[in-house]
């Protein structure tokens, strides 16, 4: 073998070595997404993300983490904050904690379905509680993620059309201040208890009823143990899709408008799905037997708006915002 032989396929061999080492690093080039939430990867919400990964996949390289896995439920946010994590899914109540300002959206009966939700965090108002997170928080707000209505499920077989006629119903509410508010600006007698033991609470009287949106009813099988639902929908329930401000910072713009767009998009996917989820789940309720029925709900808007705003919750809500979000 000659000797430009021999260094011609030396070359080559070197060459396609070169080759093969950049492929792995021409694909570490695009930056990386870690996702983690609470929810599990058979929830609709997980669907919602892989929807995203899917469209943000030649930008992007999507790690998602459900269950809790990677970081627990109420610590996404600190991790967010610290440059351990890229994106969440975040609970409100986890950001008025830090933004006192955000638990305007944790009241009661402050939003009236999933469509006054959107329309809130896409209004000018809305535009300025994202700009709180933004600028004190470091996240950027991309969108809300619905996961239902607060329904009231009693064991009892009284007929409830207004606040006052839960006077003396012993209410689970999940523990915490701000639950055990919400259950007495409903009227009730709130009663903290764990959500594992709501199902024997209703089966031995313990407890007279239990508020849960319609999909946590049927996973936990509390219509096994009670009578009648209670459409109150007194509390839209959501979650937030945000990205740290660090790693949209860093997307330019032309990456940031693909981001939004899929987001978007995932959001509105899942909030159909769930809402035609609970549309189901009523029908399925009424065959198992159980009484469902709406009371009087601007009665009961009307009487929690009214606790909350004479509350101390409220003297940190920006002036005039809840005759704005009242308006949509």
């Amino acid at each position: 073998m000659s000797f430009e032989t021999t260094r011609r396929r030396l070359l080559i061999g070197a060459g396609m070595l070169a080759m093969a080492m950049a492929a792995p690093a021409f694909a570490q080039d695009k930056p990386k997404l870690r996702f983690s939430a609470v929810f599990s990867e058979q929830d609709i919400r997980a669907e919602m993300m892989k929807m995203f990964a899917d469209a943000t996949k030649d930008d992007f390289v999507f790690e998602g983490y459900y269950g809790g896995n990677l970081f627990k439920q109420g610590t996404e946010l600190v991790a967010l904050q610290r440059g351990n994590l890229e994106m969440g899914n975040i609970a409100p109540q986890d950001i008025s904690k830090q933004v006192p300002a955000w638990s305007i959206v944790t009241a009661g009966y402050l939003f009236r379905d999933a469509a006054h939700l959107k329309a809130f965090f896409a209004s000018e108002a809305g535009a300025e509680l994202k700009k709180m997170a933004e600028d004190q928080l470091g996240i950027k707000v991309l969108g809300p993620t619905y996961f239902g209505v607060r329904q009231v499920g009693l064991k009892p077989d009284k007929e409830i059309k207004t606040p006052a006629d839960l006077a003396g119903v012993k209410l689970r509410m999940p523990g915490g201040d701000a639950w055990q508010f919400l259950g007495t600006a409903l009227g009730a007698n709130p009663t903290p208890m764990a959500y594992a033991e709501v199902y024997t609470g209703l089966q031995t009287g313990a407890i007279d009823g239990q508020d849960n949106p319609l999909p946590n009813v049927e996973n936990m099988k509390f219509y096994e143990v009670m009578s009648q639902i209670v459409l109150t929908s007194h509390l839209v329930g959501f979650d937030l899709l945000v990205v740290s401000k660090k790693a949209w910072d860093e997307m330019g713009a032309e990456k940031q408008a693909k981001v939004q767009a899929a987001a978007d998009a995932a959001i509105d996917f899942s909030t159909e799905k769930h809402l035609a989820r609970e549309k189901e789940l009523v029908e399925t309720f009424k065959g198992k037997g159980l009484k469902i029925y709406e009371p009087d709900v601007a009665a009961f808007r009307k009487h929690v708006q009214e606790q909350y705003l004479a509350s101390d919750l409220a003297k940190a809500w920006p002036a005039g915002m809840i005759d704005k979000i009242n308006a949509l």
